[in-house]
Order: structure tokens, then C-alpha cells, then sequence
């Protein structure tokens, strides 16, 4: 009964999305708009707010089919299993193409709730385009759902049993991985929706840059989320020891990122100098046109990937029709306004807009690194008929000599001005942090013989792009201190005013640009200086492992509800230490499946962590006393990875809130007259008499 009722709600949704879409954008061009503009606005919130709790209740349906386990649905016959945890059951839900593709239209259905929430603009023709553009959106994605992938199809007679999860969906991260990550996918939709909406209109100045930039920022920020939390996942579950492997389906969430990356910091030179207009309405595009390419290739089959959901490349046709229809109209519609863009304000080739629009330039670069390896393989295929494969090799010597530079390049944006500036300043501001970064890069180089070259580039950029946006903030701050008002700040002393007065804009790409840094330093320690080891070990035998014992206890049988297996005991203690670490590896054979799945023990720290995977036993008649393979890896700021990721999404969803940047560095002008008023305030301590 649920399944049908589902079936009615979606039906109903997807006619109540086309209709008001293609009326509300039809209305958006009559004569008579701007006297009708409130009721039209007020109907359209209306029905996407009720669209969304349409949508929302199938899925909250669809979950409940997987908890009670009715198989007569085939969705949960072939991806469920009634031994199965609840926990795993709902995550079930989102884990095959059918229930995915449900969680992505309902994510789009809220966003475009949230517009209607959130917007400031409800009575205009931006906001009405803006949401009927998601409406049809909506209706597009409910008629591929509905008649090329529908969820609630059932089957007769009922099996007994379902055939389970995938047993490497059975994981904790994925009952949160996969919302996080449609949620940032989706989310330039929004961007996407305003972009052609001001096309349409005509409008594309800093007001409409000042709209998006919060969506901008929230989706890029719940894409990072989701890539850290699959990264981790696939550090934690896949039993390999590392944390990106350039699989095609990682890279089709990468490459939307580079591009929101861009187009982050495009809206913010539209919205500041109503500069760089093409670029952002480009990328807002691009942004989302990536967005539906993952989709498309997670989703058609014509990848063989951990992280893929189908292998029906019929329904990957229909996807890629959907998004060469979408994004080529778009296309399309700028290059008919593209010639109507009037030029912002003009800028130096040393400032702001200059640096953002070289950070422009090398996302773009690194988005087509990205996008080169991953398709060539498949066009390359369809032409010649041989399967190929592009591997880290490429991507690695390819990508790095790209992003490296950039790192130093954000070191320098908190000093350049607007408009115009001097680049010797700014260098000499960054001499302190160059100079450390100098030293440690040498420091190491002298003492550890793995350090070449590009590490210790990577050493000194990160650093410097950590201290130099430290030493921003602390420069900015004194500034403020110092030209204060007496009665705003009497003593000086006001931080908290002076912090809120930079404002959460600033404080989201301090954030964020520190967050880069820690990753990049996390990066150039792992990439350069892990130790991993494949060895052979019986019980009681101890490996050296860097500064670390791995004593090799013994192995044990365990079971689960749905899975038997055996369990690795590992004493680990450091050097100098005498307290043990026990690490517990295990290797699990599945119920619903033939193959055995790999459970890594990770022992985190916060300069290095220390994994241990099972491998195979080399007799397995005597499994107690027989010798096992084992991969022990030491991988150095390890977590800095994880903690940069999360700083930067952390910068991303600060940035949404509260007023935009209030103080920019101030102009050449100002600037001088603070330095003057500086030295005469100094001066007059000098002679003050004690």
C-alpha cells in the first residue's frame, strides 16, 4: 500500500512542478506581471514548499519499506536483507540508483524551499524566474524517476529474503556520505537557476552576484563535506591505506568542486566591483553541468567503480540527453547575452580582481586536468574498442605543478587592494612566514633524506599561506584598533567589536584559506614521507614500523547479524613508550556475499596515524598458529588531511551568515593616512614625559 500511495505523491509532484513552472514562467513575461508579481511569488512558495513535503513523504515511505523489510518491492528485494541493521536499512535507502536518484530530487526540492524561505527578493521578476527555473527542474528529474527509474516498482511473487547491501555501503560514514554529497551536487542548482534567471532578465550586475553568493558558498562548502566524509570512508573501509585513489567516480565529485571554487570567488569580485560577470555567470553553469556529469557517470554504468550505483546504460542515455538538454539551453542563452554584459570597473594587473582572476584560470586548469583523465578512457574505448585506464601517475605530475603555485598566490590575496595596489608591500608583509616556511622546508631537506624538491615547495607554500593569512588577520585587527572611535572603543581593547566588524565574509575565507593550508601541509607530509609495509606475521612475532612496535597477538573467529569473520589483535606501542595500543583489523565475509570485505584498524594521531589491515592466512586449517599477510602503514598528518577538509567546508557555511565584509583592506589612500596617524601616535608616547 505504501508503495502505492508513493507512486500517487510522485505523480502528483511532478504535475504540480510542470505546471507552475512553465506558468509561473510564462506569467513572469506578460504585460501585467508587476501588478499580479506578489500573488504569483506568493503561489509559487506555496507549491514549492508543498512539492517538497510531497516529496519528502515518498521518501519517508520508501524508508519504511526497507525497515520492515518488504520485499515485494523490488527495490528492497535486490538492495535489503532482513538480517540487516536498521541503521544500514535506512542507509539502503540511498544506496542504489533507484532510491539515489529519489534523495537527489527531494535535496533539489529543498533547496528550492529554502529560496522561498530564505529569499529577500519574493515580489521581483528574479525570484519568480529563479523558482519556476527549479520547478521545471524538479519535473524533469520526476519524469526520468518516474518512468525510467522508479523506485516503488513491485515484484510477484515476493521473494523470502533479499539479496543485502552492498557489504562496502555498510559502513557508518555512508549513512551520512551520500546526503552530504547530493546536497552540495544540488545545491548549484540554485546557483544555476539564477544564473539563467538574470540571463533571461537582462540582469546581471553585483545585485544578482550579492543573491547567489550564499547559495554559491553553502553548496561548495556541503560538496567539500561530503568529499572529506567519502575520503575517510574509502581511508577507513576499502583496506588500501589511502584516502584518494583519482577513481573516475572521486573525480566526478572533484571536478564540480574546482569549479565552485571558481565560482565562489567570481560572485565575489561581481558582487564587490561588479567585475567578471561572464565568468560567473559561466561557472554557475559549469558548476551545476559537472554536477549532473557525476551523475551521469555514477549512475549509467559505464564505470566500474566501488562508488558506482547501476550498471544500466540505458538509463545513463536518458541522464545524458537530460543534461545536454539543460546545460546546452543554458549555453545557449548566454551566448545570445553574452554580447549585452556591460564591462565593471576597471582594475590594475597587480590587485584583487587580477589574483581572483588567475585563481579562476587555474581551477579551470585543474578541472580540466581532472576532466581529460577521467572521459578520455571512456572516448578512447567507444573509438578504438580497448579498455583503457588513466592512474595517479598522470594526475599527480599533472595536477601538482598546477595547484602548488596557486597555494603561494592565496598567501598574497589578503594584501593586495582592490582595484590597484603595490605587489612590494605585500611581499615584504609576507617576508616573516617565507622565511619560516624557507627554514622548515631546509630543516627537513638536511634531515630526512625523502624530502625532494616538490615537498619542499609544498612545505614552504603551505606555511606561508597559513602564516600569511594568520598575520592578515592580526594586521587587519590592529588596524581597527588603532582607528577605532573613543566611544566605540575607549581602551582598545574590544575584540570581540573589532571581529565582528571584518565581518563572517572575511572570516569564512580566513577560515577556509587556513583550512587549505592545513590540508596542503597534510598532503605533502603523506604523499612524501608514508611508510607502508606488506608483511608476513605469526602470532607473537613484532615488525618495526618507523618509531613504532607491531606485535601480532593472534586472530580470533567473530559474527555479526549478518556477517562472520576473523579479527586481527595488534599490540602497538611507540618508542619509549611502555603502555600498549590493541588494534583490532578485521576480515569479514558477508551472508549475501562471496567475497570477503577488508575492516582496517587506524590508530589516529595527530602527527601521524598507524593502519593495519588483514590480509590472508597462509593455512587455513590452523588458523590460530598459522602466519598472516598484513599491510601496516605510518602515515604522517594524516588527520591535518581530514582537518583542512573540514576547516574549509567550516569557511564555506560561516561565509552564508550574518553581513558581508565591512572592512577591505583599506585603499592606498586610507592606508597611508592610518600608517601617518600610526607614527604620530607613536611619536607622541616618545615624548610624552614620564
Amino acid at each position: 500500500m505504501f508503495a502505492e500511495i508513493s507512486q500517487l505523491l510522485l505523480c502528483l509532484s511532478l504535475s504540480l512542478s510542470l505546471y507552475f513552472g512553465i506558468k509561473g514562467f510564462a506569467l513572469s513575461h506578460s504585460t501585467k506581471f508587476q501588478a499580479s508579481s506578489y500573488l504569483i511569488s506568493k503561489s509559487l512558495a506555496r507549491t514549492s514548499i508543498l512539492i517538497s513535503v510531497l516529496i519528502l513523504s515518498c521518501f519517508l515511505l520508501l524508508m519504511q519499506l526497507f525497515i520492515v523489510s518488504d520485499f515485494s518491492v523490488l527495490l528492497v528485494a535486490t538492495h535489503s536483507n532482513a538480517l540487516l541493521p536498521v541503521q544500514y536499512k535506512i542507509a539502503a535507502t540511498w544506496g542504489s540508483h533507484e532510491g539515489s536518484f529519489l534523495l537527489w530530487v527531494l535535496m533539489l526540492a529543498c533547496w528550492n524551499t529554502a529560496v522561498t524561505l530564505f529569499s529577500h527578493t519574493k515580489n521581483d521578476l528574479f525570484y519568480v524566474r529563479t523558482t519556476s527555473i527549479m520547478l521545471l527542474l524538479i519535473g524533469v528529474f520526476l519524469l526520468y524517476l518516474i518512468f525510467a527509474s522508479n523506485p516503488f516498482t513491485r515484484i510477484f511473487p515476493a521473494p523470502l529474503t533479499g539479496q543485502d547491501l552492498n557489504p562496502l555501503l555498510q559502513d557508518p560514514f555512508m549513512v551520512i556520505h551520500p546526503p552530504m554529497l547530493y546536497m552540495g551536487y544540488v545545491g548549484f542548482a540554485v546557483c544555476f537557476s539564477m544564473a539563467v534567471a538574470a540571463l533571461s532578465t537582462g540582469e546581471v550586475n553585483s545585485q544578482w552576484a550579492k543573491y547567489s553568493r550564499p547559495w554559491a558558498n553553502a553548496a561548495w562548502a556541503f560538496l567539500t563535506l561530503g568529499i572529506l566524509l567519502g575520503s575517510w570512508w574509502a581511508y577507513r573501509e576499502l583496506g588500501w591505506g589511502g584516502w584518494w585513489f583519482w577513481d573516475p567516480v572521486e573525480n566526478a565529485s572533484l571536478m564540480p568542486w574546482f569549479a565552485g571554487a571558481a565560482l565562489v570567488h567570481s560572485l565575489a569580485v561581481t558582487d564587490k566591483r561588479n567585475a567578471m560577470k561572464s565568468w560567473a555567470i559561466l561557472l554557475a553553469i559549469i558548476a551545476f553541468g559537472f554536477s549532473l556529469l557525476g551523475t551521469f557517470l555514477v549512475r549509467s554504468g559505464v564505470l566500474t567503480s566501488v562508488h558506482s550505483f547501476a550498471s544500466d546504460p540505458t538509463r545513463g542515455v536518458f541522464i545524458l540527453i537530460m543534461t545536454a538538454g539543460i546545460i546546452g539551453a543554458a549555453l545557449v542563452l548566454y551566448a545570445l547575452r553574452a554580447s549585452d554584459f556591460k564591462l565593471g570597473q576597471k582594475f590594475s594587473p597587480i590587485s584583487k580582481e587580477s589574483l581572483l582572476l588567475v585563481n579562476n584560470v587555474v581551477m579551470t586548469a585543474a578541472l580540466s586536468v581532472v576532466m581529460i583523465g577521467t572521459l578520455y578512457p571512456l572516448i578512447a574505448e567507444v573509438l578504438t574498442g580497448r579498455k583503457m585506464s588513466v592512474g595517479p601517475p598522470y594526475f599527480n605530475s599533472v595536477i601538482t605543478p598546477i595547484l602548488v603555485p596557486a597555494v603561494f598566490l592565496m598567501s598574497l590575496a589578503p594584501w593586495i587592494l582592490w582595484k590597484d595596489s603595490n605587489l612590494l608591500p605585500a611581499l615584504k608583509n609576507l617576508a616573516i612566514p617565507a622565511f619560516v616556511g624557507v627554514l622548515v622546508a631546509i630543516s627537513f631537506m638536511l634531515i630526512n633524506e625523502k624530502t625532494t624538491i616538490a615537498t619542499a615547495l609544498g612545505i614552504l607554500c603551505s606555511i606561508c599561506l597559513l602564516l600569511g593569512t594568520i598575520y592578515s588577520a592580526i594586521h587587519r585587527l590592529h588596524l581597527l584598533k588603532i582607528n577605532a572611535k573613543p566611544k566605540e572603543d575607549p581602551e582598545g581593547v574590544l575584540l570581540h567589536k573589532r571581529v565582528r566588524k571584518l565581518g563572517s565574509s572575511y572570516w569564512g575565507m580566513f577560515i577556509g584559506h587556513c583550512g587549505l593550508a592545513v590540508f596542503a601541509l597534510g598532503v605533502t607530509f603523506v604523499m612524501s614521507f608514508q611508510v607502508e609495509k606488506d608483511i608476513v606475521l605469526k602470532p607473537s612475532e613484532v615488525y618495526k614500523l618507523g618509531n613504532y612496535s607491531v606485535k601480532f597477538v593472534g586472530v580470533r573467529p567473530i559474527s555479526g547479524v549478518n556477517f562472520t569473520g576473523v579479527e586481527g589483535i595488534f599490540e602497538l606501542r611507540k618508542d619509549g613508550e611502555t603502555a600498549a595500543r590493541v588494534l583490532y583489523p578485521q576480515k569479514r565475509k558477508y551472508i549475501r556475499s562471496e567475497d570477503p570485505m577488508t575492516e582496517a584498524a587506524v590508530d589516529y594521531g595527530f602527527f601521524g596515524d598507524v593502519y593495519l589491515s588483514l590480509g590472508e592466512a597462509t593455512n587455513l586449517q590452523n588458523i590460530a598458529q598459522t602466519s598472516w599477510t598484513i599491510r601496516a602503514s605510518y602515515k604522517p598528518l594524516m588527520v591535518w588531511v581530514w582537518l583542512g577538509c573540514l576547516f574549509m567546508a567550516i569557511g564555506g557555511f560561516v561565509a552564508i551568515f550574518g553581513k558581508k565584509q565591512s572592512l577591505a583592506m583599506p585603499s592606498k589612500n586610507k592606508r597611508i593616512a592610518m600608517n601617518t596617524n600610526l607614527t604620530s601616535k607613536q611619536n607622541e608616547k616618545t615624548v610624552k614625559p614620564s
